[in-house]
């Protein structure tokens, strides 16, 4: 409750690669009611990940019905007590629809989907700077990763996009952008608005389209890759309110006043100040160093991205990120594809089994690699297998090469940074934040300890994206302010802190090992079926 002994609540939309959920906070920031439910995923080629736009619609409008009648069911007067909403969305995966129907004009084109690898090629080839030609720009490289080329792939191959471009009927967005548009109005009505078309500065920044310094749309940029500005969305800060949502959704009238992408989203959640750094375990995995009112280029394979810009007035906080394709989607794998357990909390007991891997690598390479290798030839592979090698041992490779690849971007963001760059305890340690949903397996968080040779902090509640983005919208309507969130005292439970055990010898073998193993990945796309 609030100084006048008012219920006061916020809701977070968390959309992701697999599923959707929707939390209601209250003003202490606990979680009074929730639900989460999955949506396909499909796979129309080798390497190809799409969502259906309209289930992604419907998930949400699910969740909230849910939550809304959980916290009812338990005698919260959210209708009364709800102040605003905040959205946070999985970024990159792109789509273009229709302004006048309202429909997709052809499914989301997922973040890990690798079909624009030609395209890439061709711009790398016919651009002066290759690979890195928009870097100071955008802050990116050219990579299938990127909204941009998933963009120009949707406009060189699909008709109804041709067609709704040269007719002034398409619109481009993100996740984020396609949810406000339509929870605002979408293609509006007799009683209804159009709805609003925007995106936030942090996912702006991961379309390759957004000049990382004035956080508007690149001129330059879009002439290049012959992208029509008029199908943008406006860019807006983190921490604004946007617009309210309409009607026909189980929540109206309330503002949308806060949206992030996912690892943004985390790092408010998190409370990550400059020089202290996270990484949110999902799907993917996905390390960001908050470098504050800097944008610092890499030069060691990191992206240059915006962390946070909690108002319009609010300054910019950059962040360096390291981002891996494939974490908690190899354990998916274990799970769907091998059956060698049967839920992903299996792993853990079946990979404690064994001290060791017994030698045995894996790289999940499945898609290509990210940070810090960028390399969209690369497959997966599983190496030094014995006789002697069980499922036990297949299990901790897989836990063990999230633990890796992250180690790589840390390894890279410590050269990157400095060691003016980061924040250290007073042993003198830096410390890694960690969240998302694999943190709950303690033997993987250990593992992470040991490999990177510094502490690693669970915070009690490891769901830091959806209580990130509810923060940016209780900030943009006075629910709480900047102190609420990141002052020391406004941290919540006691977190857990895993500590390092490994022999710092042992360590380097194993970490030259692994680098031996993802060498072995290069140069494996065009195996014959």
């Amino acid at each position: 409750m609030d100084q006048k002994g008012e219920q006061v609540y916020v809701g977070s939309i968390d959309q992701g690669t697999t599923s959707t959920r929707f939390i209601i906070y209250d003003k202490s920031a606990k979680t009074i009611a929730s639900h989460q439910t999955e949506f396909t995923q499909f796979y129309p080629e080798a390497g190809w990940v799409e969502h259906n736009p309209i289930e992604i619609l419907e998930s949400v409008r699910l969740c909230m019905a849910k939550a809304l009648d959980k916290a009812t069911a338990d005698g919260y007067n959210v209708d009364e007590g709800l102040k605003a909403i905040g959205i946070t969305n999985q970024r990159e995966t792109t789509l273009v629809w229709s302004k006048s129907s309202g429909l997709p004009l052809h499914n989301a084109i997922v973040w890990m989907d690798a079909r624009t690898t030609s395209i890439c090629r061709r711009l790398e080839k016919e651009l002066s700077g290759g690979r890195t030609h928009f870097v100071e720009t955008c802050g990116l490289p050219i990579s299938t990763y990127f909204s941009a080329l998933k963009l120009l792939w949707l406009m060189e191959n699909v008709e109804a996009v041709k067609t709704a471009i040269k007719n002034g009927d398409a619109l481009f967005g993100t996740i984020d952008t396609w949810l406000i548009w339509n929870l605002t109005g979408g293609c509006g009505g007799e009683q209804t608005e159009p709805g609003l078309h925007v995106t936030d500065v942090s996912n702006a920044s991961r379309t390759m389209l957004m000049n990382i310094k004035s956080l508007s749309w690149d001129e330059a940029t879009l002439k290049t890759l012959g992208i029509p500005i008029e199908i943008l969305p406006k860019i807006i800060s983190n921490s604004e309110v946007i617009g309210k949502i309409g009607i026909g959704w189980p929540i109206t009238g309330i503002p949308i006043s806060g949206c992030l992408g996912d690892q943004h989203a985390a790092m408010v959640g998190q409370a990550c100040k400059k020089g202290e750094a996270k990484s949110t375990y999902g799907t993917g995995a996905f390390i960001l160093l908050n470098t504050g009112e800097e944008a610092v280029t890499s030069t060691h394979g990191l992206l240059t991205t915006l962390a946070y810009k909690l108002g319009p007035n609010a300054p910019t906080n950059y962040a360096l990120e390291g981002s891996i394709a494939i974490a908690g989607a190899a354990v998916q794998w274990l799970r769907d594809s091998l059956g060698i357990i049967q839920s992903a909390s299996e792993i853990e007991e079946l990979a404690g089994k064994v001290e060791n891997t017994g030698g045995v690598y894996f790289v999940p390479a499945f898609n290509g690699l990210f940070a810090p290798w960028w390399r969209d030839d690369a497959r997966g592979i599983c190496i030094g297998i014995t006789r002697f090698t069980n499922k036990s041992h297949i299990a901790r490779s897989v836990l063990e090469s999230m633990c890796f690849q992250v180690k790589d971007v840390l390894d890279s963001m410590h050269k990157d940074a400095g060691e003016k760059g980061e924040v250290k305890n007073e042993n003198g340690d830096f410390v890694l934040r960690v969240d998302g949903g694999a943190t709950i397996n303690n033997l993987l968080m250990q593992i992470q300890a040991d490999l990177l040779g510094c502490p690693v902090v669970r915070p009690a509640n490891i769901e830091t994206t959806a209580l990130g983005a509810a923060y940016a919208a209780g900030l943009a309507v006075g629910v709480w302010t900047e102190q609420d969130v990141f002052s020391d005292e406004a941290k919540q439970e006691k977190p857990t802190t895993f500590q390092p055990n490994l022999d710092e010898e042992l360590r380097k073998k194993r970490v030259e090992s692994w680098c031996k193993a993802v060498s072995r990945t290069f140069d494996l796309a065009d195996l014959s079926l």
